[in-house]
């Protein structure tokens, strides 16, 4: 037909959030694998999917607490239901969950999309637009990434690598956070710029950098007066907390708001 498009249909694969795997109409959530098991492999295999993951190494991360008596069938019997889930989004490209020498390996067809793929990426560019000084580029971007990193990475579930990933995309959703705030402040728009490290602290009290951004931010609004009060409880925090002071970096800001006319 005149005018229809050629592309091929994008597969898109969501990790936070809502687990899924889209290819057109069809859909691969959650509820079509096989339980708890299903879910931890297929997020592992999908973050992995850069290299072939070994068997052991898989059957550690879908049960990481209580293997059961017989590993190899179990695991066997959870990969075999992922790849029947896989097989019905009619992906084009071979098999898609490939077993060799021992390994796994999640082969998604080219251009395949995945949420915390595009997130990273997103990041990467924001601030490197930052620098650059395009801010508008910096904000699209970190606002991608943004909209990625608040989703939760399979809530409910919990695993010694689930613990270390959901660490690592905090600290991307953090550096976001920090991209957006100088976006706004470099704007003039201090409201949204509060907001925002307010958002950011919440998530990381203990992050220095996150007290004097937010410093900062209220300086440039003209409220002296309450980004002292975030030093001092950034100070008590710390304290109490921790049995250490702010940093000198952190120090220095609050020096430059003592003196500010």
């Amino acid at each position: 037909m005149v005018g229809e498009s050629l592309e091929p249909t994008r597969v898109r694969v969501y990790v936070t959030g809502r687990l899924t795997v889209e290819h057109g109409d069809a859909h691969l959530t959650a509820s079509s694998l096989p339980g708890r098991q299903g879910r931890l492999a297929l997020v592992y295999l999908v973050l992995a999917r850069t290299r072939p993951v070994p068997r052991d190494e898989l059957a550690g991360a879908v049960w990481s607490d209580a293997p059961p008596r017989s590993v190899d069938g179990a695991l066997s019997a959870v990969v075999s239901k992922l790849r029947a889930g896989l097989s019905g989004l009619e992906l084009d490209g071979g098999q898609v969950l490939a077993t060799a020498a021992g390994c796994y390996e999640l082969r998604l067809p080219a251009g395949a999309a995945v949420d915390v793929e595009t997130a990273a990426n997103s990041l990467d560019r924001a601030e490197g637009a930052l620098r650059a000084g395009d801010l508008r580029g910096a904000w699209s971007d970190a606002t991608v990434a943004t909209a990625i990193l608040r989703r939760p990475l399979l809530p409910g579930d919990d695993a010694p690598w689930l613990t270390a990933r959901r660490a690592d995309l905090r600290d991307r959703l953090l550096r976001a956070y920090d991209c957006l705030v100088e976006v706004w402040l470099r704007r003039g728009d201090t409201t949204l710029a509060i907001a925002l490290a307010r958002d950011a602290l919440a998530i990381a009290p203990f992050r220095e950098s996150g007290h004097r951004r937010l410093m900062r931010a209220l300086a440039a609004a003209g409220d002296r007066a309450e980004a002292l009060r975030v030093y001092e409880q950034c100070r008590v925090l710390l304290r109490d907390e921790l049995g250490v002071d702010p940093s000198a970096e952190t120090q220095a800001v609050y020096s430059e708001l003592l003196t500010a006319s």
